[in-house]
């Protein structure tokens, strides 16, 4: 039996070609293709050609293959030919009574694997049991813990790439199947080419020439059934090297020797149709790595073009630049007409200042494949089925039309499922719901049992599942040598099934702003490193900070002078403004390499707050005290009282309510808290060690770009001094500058140390100058009273009288 599906890519003038299979002294010829532009298929696919061939596999004829042309006055000249010889790795048994005609991948069962297990049909049956329940009991709890509207499309990339740091999913309930390789390279699916395969057709008249490789002037594609053995090679014709490699085309079977036993049930009699069909086709382009280098600084500006028949997709502005690795998350949409518009090209071009472009390289996809295999590569499988919320089902037709689908192409009996939808009958065998889920369904957007249950019997037959795959880049300027790889995948819709479902979102992760605002309202116990006039140690204290790579954006409170016990009030408030990825946990930071580049390089950093302690000098460098270094994701719960504050925090910290039983977590989040406020340590290196060198007390507060615009607050204590208001802090008057206030210093600096001395000293001093006194009033005093001049005076008077 041969399938004979059609022509592709004939050219040279051919008209209506035709098709002749030769084999064994019998000649079978196909109906003439009256318009390969319109329908490059044969108006009758399958044919039965009756051969008396030997038992003995290495005496078996081959089958020739010739492309007929018609022409004028009824000439048929040769445009093509081919030969398949081996014919052994193609025979097969016939089909027995009752069997379906056309089954194709192995059914499931519901029992479990069954080792060693041959179907009906004669041919190896891979069974496998059914996919692992996905609602474990393990996983309940954090599935009703997980909030499904925050995950995205990049969450299930990332959870199947193992990166977790990015995906920040607690379960694997909706996965994807990343393929290292094109999906036509993975061994299960048999290159895509279960039921159509491709001979090349070389030019007729002998062999080409020593040293050169033969020239096909076309393609005739013909199918198998859908058995899914082994087959052999494809072959050219005689001392001509195949290109490719292939599966078998034909089945050959014996039949009955007594005439009156009727013959078996043909193969291929559920075909798909052979008319040109319209369909809706969307490229997922995801990301690309191990680009060639291509300007000058070691990267590259790669984008990306699509065609598809005459249309072309893709525009040059849109590249990523300054990357060898770029992210694209771009879907491109196109229709066409298949197979008159088969192959489906993605290119990847370098950008330049001055046109033309750079092409990178190209990877070609055989739509037409994918679109007729039974393993159902034109949409895959995905886990969940979910009709609203994130990973919406985005196929044509839910679970059980689709199940209805694959049981008609296979010749079954369509499925017949119970009135609860918990159990179905499929291809002889019965399936429960029970059999593959555990418990009811944990995840928000469960739809009805019948869906679910059809679902997974889709995903026990050996479909192809929701995937990525990464394809080769190759580049013609360079033949064989590989420009990189492109991860994607190709969704193709035939207008005859409907309108599809949504796409599905893969737009590139964007950051969110934020504000982070930082008071710093006092320290404690920081390090003296200065000593006055009179001997005392002492700091005059500043804070300064920045997010780490945003170095530009540092600031600085004002100075507390003469601190002499490490204490300082600042009523500081620093604010920053950043760019966050909350999916990864990143900051972004954009920035040009170089003045003169003309793009902006994207870094990604931990959103990490970096508070320095200094001591301010006037005629040397200023002194480091200390450092805090605060990660916004995961950030030390501070410490209520200063005396609580030390540099490593406990595992567990203290709990004020014990009778509770309740245990505060060490570390968290301030995306998710939004405030903090207390007191933090601040350290420094020494002799390998960290040591404790102060204490801040900080309040943080995150706000969004919005609510940062309708609660606007001012650097350092400057308008507008709100949310909250910051009040001038209250120092000690001793810390005010010399010459602001020299007799406060004074009082402030002297006094109290040594006020007990100096009241002594006074006092010392008033006796000593009432000693001086006396001693030199003393003489005096005595003269007088000796000689008394007063009664001398009196007496002369009175003699006078």
């Amino acid at each position: 039996q041969v399938l004979a599906w059609g022509l592709r890519g004939l050219h040279g003038g051919v008209r209506a070609p035709s098709l002749e299979v030769q084999c064994g002294g019998r000649t079978l010829r196909t109906p003439t293709i009256t318009n390969l532009a319109t329908n490059p298929n044969f108006p009758i696919n399958a044919f039965l050609l009756m051969l008396h061939l030997p038992a003995e596999e290495e005496y078996v004829p081959p089958i020739r293959l010739r492309v007929l042309d018609t022409r004028d006055f009824g000439y048929r000249p040769e445009v093509g030919q081919a030969c398949v010889r081996g014919l052994g790795q193609y025979c097969c048994q016939p089909h027995g009574k009752g069997q379906p005609p056309s089954p194709g991948t192995p059914l499931p069962s519901p029992g479990g694997h069954r080792n060693g297990a041959t179907s009906h049909w004669g041919h190896p049956c891979h069974l496998s049991p059914p996919h692992p329940p996905p609602h474990q009991a393990a996983e309940k709890k954090d599935e009703e813990d997980e909030d499904e509207d925050e995950e995205d499309w990049w969450s299930k990339f990332y959870a199947a790439m193992g990166d977790k740091t990015k995906s920040r999913r607690r379960t694997s309930r909706d996965r994807l199947k990343i393929y290292s390789c094109e999906l036509e390279a993975v061994p299960e699916f048999g290159g895509l080419q279960d039921f159509c395969q491709t001979f090349p057709l070389y030019q007729p008249g002998g062999h080409p020439a020593a040293g050169e490789d033969p020239v096909p002037v076309g393609e005739f594609k013909v199918g198998e059934s859908p058995h899914g053995e082994p087959q052999g090679r494809r072959r050219g014709t005689p001392g001509c090297t195949a290109r490719w490699v292939f599966q078998g085309l034909f089945h050959i079977y014996p039949l009955p020797e007594d005439p009156g036993v009727p013959p078996p049930p043909r193969h291929f009699q559920e075909l798909p149709p052979s008319q040109p069909q319209k369909c809706l086709v969307r490229v997922y382009i995801i990301r690309a790595f191990d680009l060639p280098p291509r300007d000058r600084n070691g990267l590259c500006d790669p984008y990306i073009r699509v065609s598809l028949g005459t249309k072309t997709l893709g525009q040059r502005d849109q590249y990523v630049p300054n990357t060898l690795e770029p992210v694209f998350g771009r879907l491109f949409e196109v229709t066409g007409t298949i197979p008159l518009e088969k192959d489906l090209r993605v290119t990847l071009l370098d950008y330049d200042l001055l046109p033309p472009d750079q092409e990178i390289g190209t990877t070609t996809i055989d739509l037409e494949n994918r679109l007729l295999s039974r393993f159902r590569a034109h949409c895959g499988l995905p886990t969940i089925y979910r009709t609203t919320g994130p990973g919406c089902w985005r196929d044509q037709l839910p679970p059980s039309q689709t199940l209805e689908h694959f049981a008609r192409a296979r010749g079954l009996s369509a499925p017949e499922f119970n009135a609860e939808g918990t159990e179905v009958t499929f291809g002889d065998q019965t399936f429960l719901l029970s059999h593959f889920e555990s418990g009811p369904p944990g995840h928000r957007h469960a739809e009805a049992p019948r869906e679910r249950l059809a679902l997974h019997v889709l995903h026990a037959c050996h479909l192809v599942p929701e995937h990525l795959e990464t394809r080769t880049l190759y580049n013609s300027t360079q033949p064989g040598l590989e420009q990189g790889k492109v991860q994607m995948w190709v969704d193709i819709f035939p207008a005859s099934l409907g309108p599809p479902g949504p796409p599905v979102d893969i737009t590139p992760r964007k950051p969110q702003r934020y504000e982070l605002r930082c008071v710093v309202w006092n320290t404690r116990d920081v390090d003296l490193r200065d000593i006055n006039l009179v001997g005392q140690r002492m700091s005059d204290i500043y804070v300064t900070g920045w997010l780490d790579g945003l170095e530009e954006q540092k600031q600085r409170t004002d100075v507390h002078y003469r601190s002499l016990q490490g204490d300082g009030g600042f009523n500081w408030r620093f604010v920053f403004s950043f760019e966050y990825l909350a999916a990864e946990q990143l900051c972004v930071l954009p920035r040009k390499e170089h003045f003169w580049s003309l793009d902006e390089t994207v870094l990604k950093v931990p959103p990490k707050l970096i508070l320095q302690v200094w001591d301010n000098d006037k005629f040397s460098a200023d002194d480091f005290l200390g450092v805090l270094e605060l990660e916004l994701t995961r950030l030390p719960r501070p410490a209520q009282q200063p005396q609580h504050c030390t540099p490593t925090p406990q595992g567990t910290p203290q709990n004020p309510w014990p009778w509770r039983g309740v245990q505060t977590p060490s570390r968290f989040s301030l995306f998710r808290q939004r405030r903090a406020r207390g007191w933090w340590p601040c350290t420094v290196q020494e002799g390998g060690k960290q040591r404790l060198s102060g204490k801040l007390e900080l309040s943080l507060e995150l706000l969004t770009a919005k609510e940062a615009e309708e609660r606007p607050a001012g650097k350092g204590r400057d308008d507008p001094n709100m949310y909250p208001t910051l009040p001038a802090p209250v120092r000690p008057e001793w810390s005010f500058l010399w010459l602001q206030a020299p007799l406060r210093s004074l009082h402030y600096s002297i006094w109290q140390q040594h006020r007990c001395r100096i009241s002594l000293g006074l006092a010392l001093l008033l006796l000593l100058a009432l000693l001086l006194v006396f001693v030199y009033a003393a003489p005096g005093y005595l003269a007088m009273k000796l000689v008394n001049p007063l009664q001398s005076l009196h007496l002369a008077s009175g003699e006078r009288h």
